[in-house]
């Protein structure tokens, strides 16, 4: 499989879990709360501009995150967005929300505390639920 260019900021930021057919799959490495971020693999910036085809793919990936962070994890709200204004390359984030969160009801950006980091084996859970759930092919943690 081709794997995406991932953004050295995004990998000093994040855990690399692994690829879903077209994109990576990051999780963010303060554990306040579930982070994922998905970098498509593609040379355009805004999700929007996908051609039809590519766009649905890319969005059934980030459904099938946000099913994991509803069914495994039990939260009931996930917010949704693909910024771009610091790393330019697309990333979408997809992060599990419940109004007993450290920065509830603010977005996480500029109001998420730093929290202890993910133990290796919460790591390796949810890498290897992705697997099962929405087909990640794993990357080494």
């Amino acid at each position: 499989m081709t794997q995406p260019n991932i953004p050295d900021q995004l990998l000093a930021d994040c855990h690399h879990l692994g690829w879903l057919r077209g994109s990576a799959v990051l999780l963010n490495r303060n554990a306040a709360v579930p982070w994922f971020i998905l970098v498509p693999q593609t040379q355009m910036n805004d999700v929007l501009d996908l051609p039809d085809d590519q766009r649905e793919a890319i969005l059934a990936e980030c459904a099938a995150v946000s099913r994991f962070i509803k069914q495994q994890l039990g939260f009931d709200k996930v917010n949704f967005a693909g910024l771009g204004n610091v790393v330019s390359v697309m990333h979408l984030h997809i992060i599990g929300r419940h109004s007993k969160d450290l920065c509830w009801p603010q977005p996480v950006w500029g109001n998420l505390p730093q929290s202890e980091p993910y133990a290796p084996e919460q790591l390796r859970e949810w890498q290897l639920d992705l697997i099962t759930m929405a087909g990640l092919a794993p990357a080494t943690l």
